[in-house]
């Protein structure tokens, strides 16, 4: 399945123009290499590294979706890595600068 369709079948984005915006930036990494081509073939078992709004995104791809359907069929065919941020890939950024300072 293509790259940008798969997005929006697993709702990470609303449109095939968001996700074509996405990955046209460079933004995007499938099995950890940056994928710039939004006619990429992906399959069950790739994983996906998005950068959301709220965070970076690191999910596994257990199914294909053959449509668009609702966000409880979406989920069921992707498996999320880093679960709320409990690793720090996906952590917010420590913006007040105390991570690098010494008691």
């Amino acid at each position: 399945m293509r790259l940008d369709l798969a997005l929006c079948r697993l709702r990470f984005v609303r449109t095939r123009s968001a996700a074509r915006t996405l990955i046209e930036g460079g933004h995007l990494r499938v099995n950890g290499t940056r994928i710039d081509w939004v006619s990429r073939d992906v399959g069950i078992g790739d994983i996906l590294t998005i950068p959301l709004r709220n965070g970076v995104v690191v999910a596994r791809i257990d199914a294909l979706p053959d449509r668009r359907g609702p966000p409880a069929e979406a989920q069921s065919c992707y498996s999320l890595l880093d679960r709320a941020g409990a690793e720090p890939l996906a952590a917010p950024r420590d913006t007040t600068g105390a991570q690098g300072t010494r008691p």
